[in-house]
């Protein structure tokens, strides 16, 4: 089979994950969204052969290009990178879940897409590194947006995604994952239903699954480097 270490790298992961929620006294599922972004489709077979179903990809047309080839495929697909508005009327239907809505012209344009069937579920990405080059609403204007979300009948509210800052500094890291969850519970609060924390990367995840993640997303810790 394609990626030959993969089914003991996943067995590593899980054990990993397994250790991080006793570490934080957390018992839910957390479920794992393998990273396919610049592998081909034999990288998704893989997975699914490893008992991965949810499959994450950056970019809607290379998501696409992956889906139409792998129509035999029992995959379930995550957009999880940053999505343009000018890409929605390609995406709307197509994941089952969207990751990285983070404005409200953005949820408005998803909701005017997602026509017909089931109503389009979808994550609002929050900054919580402060970064000025990475996606997400700010977290003082969550709740607003939260709000914009509620009142759109095509949309469906599933929960929160974050990345952290780029780093080897737990505590860093911890402080955005910690913050997202933090938002969540006052989200909560405010009348929001949002059981679903994405936080955790393949340099992260452990500090991610610590403080409460539901889905880490994860390419490099199980597939190897990325091709070029």
């Amino acid at each position: 089979m394609d990626f030959p270490g993969l089914p003991a790298r996943l067995a590593q992961v899980r054990d990993s994950i397994a250790r991080a929620q006793r570490r934080g006294g957390w018992t839910h599922d957390v479920r794992i969204v393998a990273v396919t972004k610049s592998f081909g489709p034999e990288a998704v077979r893989a997975a699914i052969a490893a008992g991965l179903t949810a499959i994450g990809e950056n970019r809607v047309q290379e998501a696409i290009a992956k889906q139409d080839v792998l129509g035999d495929v029992a995959a379930e697909w995550h957009l999880i990178g940053s999505l343009q508005r000018n890409k929605v009327r390609h995406a709307a239907g197509r994941f089952a879940l969207i990751h990285s809505v983070d404005r409200p012209d953005l949820a408005r344009e998803l909701d005017r897409r997602s026509l017909g069937g089931r109503p389009q579920r979808i994550l609002v990405q929050v900054n919580c590194s402060a970064e000025p080059q990475k996606g997400g609403v700010e977290p003082g204007e969550l709740a607003s947006l939260l709000d914009e979300i509620r009142s759109l009948n095509r949309l469906a509210l599933a929960g929160l995604m974050t990345m952290a800052e780029f780093t080897d500094d737990e505590s860093v890291q911890r402080a955005a994952f910690a913050q997202l969850r933090s938002l969540r519970d006052k989200g909560v609060r405010d009348g929001h239903t949002l059981p679903e924390l994405s936080i955790g990367m393949s340099g992260d995840y452990p500090v991610a699954v610590e403080e409460g993640a539901t889905m880490v997303r994860l390419g490099t810790v199980l597939f190897g480097g990325r091709l070029a």
